[in-house]
């Protein structure tokens, strides 16, 4: 996998996080915990952002205070609403570990599966899916506020972070 591969993917998905993180600072604490269950939309999409860059998905485990509720078949939500800083930190966790994952990647490690009930993904794919999943919701938290609060939180093109 060359140096500018890696880049490339870093500055995309990267970029996807920092919209991810834009739409929660922008969230008015009025409009985080309402029927639209925006706090629960922004976790979900966090915990599958952390368990999509997992090497072993049978072996997952978010790190605390979150749990498994997400995979739970009967979409159980989680125990509790989980606070504006709780998914913050959650966030910076998901874009530490998609930074070391995509600086990491070799040939090899690129060609190792994602395997679970419902994806069979090499590595590489598994990482576009991700990206996809995450902006995808970005898209509808940022509707969310447009159609509730009139203002969104602007197009990122490439992150300018990395570690």
């Amino acid at each position: 996998m060359t140096a500018a591969v890696k880049e490339l993917l870093w500055k995309q998905f990267g970029a996807t996080i920092d919209m991810l993180e834009n739409a929660i600072t922008f969230c008015p604490e009025t409009f985080w915990v309402t029927e639209h269950n925006y706090w629960y939309s922004v976790y979900h999409t966090l915990f599958y952002l952390d368990y999509y860059l997992s090497e072993e998905p049978a072996t997952f485990m978010p790190p605390k205070p979150f749990t498994l509720s997400e995979m739970d078949p009967d979409g159980a939500y989680p125990d509790r609403i989980y606070t504006k800083d709780e998914l913050l930190n959650y966030l910076e966790f998901g874009r530490r570990k998609c930074f070391d994952l995509i600086t990491n990647l070799t040939d090899e490690n690129a060609a190792k599966r994602f395997v679970n009930d419902y994806r069979n993904y090499n590595r590489l794919e598994i990482i576009l899916y991700n990206m996809r999943h995450v902006q995808h919701h970005v898209g509808q938290l940022n509707l969310l506020l447009r159609q509730n609060i009139n203002d969104a939180p602007k197009w990122v093109s490439q992150t300018q972070k990395s570690y």
